[in-house]
């Protein structure tokens, strides 16, 4: 199947799934197209497991989005997807690269879709079922298109030969859904990716490709090597000093001193986002002094073990914002804000664990990005595949803490223990759990294609 072909056919199947709809389980019925077309048409570029592992987690994506439709389980099917074309299609690049190329095909395809030799067949018509096709029904009906309107003006008897019927159909909807299908078809089978890309490419790999080069390679032009490696113990001595102090009056606030309960969230967020600018520094520091020629330096063994002191102690730093995190919530119960802290917090810990490791193995800085990467997509998977709001709704009941009934009512997808607690509570008239019911029952009223199907599993609430 030739690429406009698969464009103008993936167009018409969005069409007829959008066409009047709202997107929902029509979105993954798509996703889920796109996805075996890939695999069916371009099977011989899956070379390795991740191909395999892309293709079970956008059919898995595409399933969390037909039940929850949330915009966790969205960007878990289009990340799914794009990564799955992006590998199979371009698989010698970096899966980073499709974040800069996402931004700008969406403006690019706006004016591609002229260059019709790029994804059009030669004009030449060759197939003589074609032939006919263009000569007996095309060219016929263009002109007797032409000469309708002529005649209509000329008559009203005979225009209302053929325009006393009405059909059931939103043509303007219909244009502005098709357009946006070839749109977004286009964009999909069709991308464009720069030359500059493949030129970059190699700067992104996770070896030195040139360790002679860059062996004696100084960052600042006015300093010399050994000046420069003196600098970075310097740095990094005092760094880790002032580290080690700050741990111990961040740990001796949040464990020794009493704060009272009123003051504690605002303590807690202040502190969090310290941690967080602290690591994202920190990592920043790792990244400019082993860039280059520290990885190989024979001389910066010192440096090394001052950069290795520094990754272990924000760690430590990052279990001590967990530890705070984790006695909020047990004064206040879960959110999603917290589960987010707990999530930066790991990927902040993983994010240094590779930093350790670039040291130690001596890669490049673009290693670190390109796993990160990864960890990033698999939190996004996970946050779409668990039932969060679920999650936080029976802990907080469990533990008593955070049970107010607005609180529960903007939680997505607890309704069950939701219902459970406010009928045990006696707050089922309560406004606000009369509009999470009003809404639910909004949403079982969808037509199929744009249901979450996990509202149809709910039972009608009298």
């Amino acid at each position: 199947m030739k690429k406009h072909q698969i464009i103008l056919a993936c167009t018409v199947v969005f069409t007829l799934l959008f066409y009047n709809e709202v997107p929902g389980v029509n979105l993954a019925i798509f996703g889920v197209i796109l996805t075996l077309l890939i695999s069916y048409f371009f099977q011989e570029k899956f070379v390795d497991r991740s191909h395999l592992v892309l293709v079970v987690t956008s059919i898995l994506s595409c399933f969390a989005f037909a039940w929850y439709g949330d915009a966790a389980s969205f960007f878990a099917l289009a990340l799914s997807i794009l990564f799955l074309q992006f590998k199979t299609q371009d698989g010698e690049l970096k899966i980073i690269q499709i974040f800069p190329l996402i931004f700008l095909n969406a403006f690019a395809s706006l004016g591609r879709v002229f260059i019709f030799k790029q994804w059009l067949p030669e004009r030449k018509i060759h197939n003589d079922f074609a032939k006919k096709l263009v000569a007996f029904v095309v060219i016929p009906l263009i002109f007797l298109g032409l000469f309708f309107i002529v005649y209509s003006f000329g008559s009203n008897h005979f225009s209302s030969l053929f325009t006393d019927y009405t059909l059931d159909i939103d043509i303007f909807q219909l244009i502005l859904i098709s357009i946006l299908g070839f749109y977004v078809s286009f964009s999909f089978w069709n991308y464009w990716v720069p030359d500059a890309c493949y030129e970059f490419n190699p700067k992104l790999n996770n070896e030195f490709s040139t360790i002679s080069e860059i062996k004696n390679q100084n960052t600042f032009s006015f300093l010399d090597i050994d000046f420069e490696r003196k600098s970075g113990e310097i740095t990094l001595l005092l760094l880790n000093v002032m580290l080690l102090i700050f741990i111990g009056t961040y740990n001796y606030e949040q464990f020794f001193e009493v704060v009272e309960k009123t003051n504690l969230s605002a303590d807690t967020h202040e502190r969090v986002n310290a941690v967080i600018f602290s690591i994202l520094m920190a990592v920043g520091v790792i990244l400019f002094y082993f860039k280059g020629g520290f990885n190989f330096d024979e001389k910066a063994s010192a440096l090394k073990k001052l950069a290795k002191t520094w990754i272990t102690l924000n760690v430590i730093l990052i279990i001590s914002a967990i530890i705070k995190n984790s006695e909020y919530v047990s004064f206040f119960g879960l959110t999603y804000k917290r589960l987010g802290v707990y999530a930066f917090l790991i990927l902040a810990i993983i994010g240094l664990v590779y930093s350790f490791l670039k040291i130690t193995k001596q890669k490049t800085n673009a290693y670190l990005v390109n796993q990160l990467v990864w960890y990033f997509y698999a939190t996004i998977l996970l946050c779409s595949y668990v039932n969060w709001g679920n999650l936080i709704t029976n802990y907080n009941i469990a533990v008593n803490k955070g049970v107010e009934l607005e609180f529960l009512s903007g939680l997505n997808f607890n309704d069950e223990a939701r219902r459970a607690y406010s009928a045990k509570n006696h707050l089922k008239g309560k406004y606000i759990e009369m509009y999470r019911e009003e809404l639910i029952k909004n949403y079982q009223n969808n037509s199929f294609l744009s249901k979450a199907l996990y509202y149809d599993f709910l039972e009608v609430r009298p």
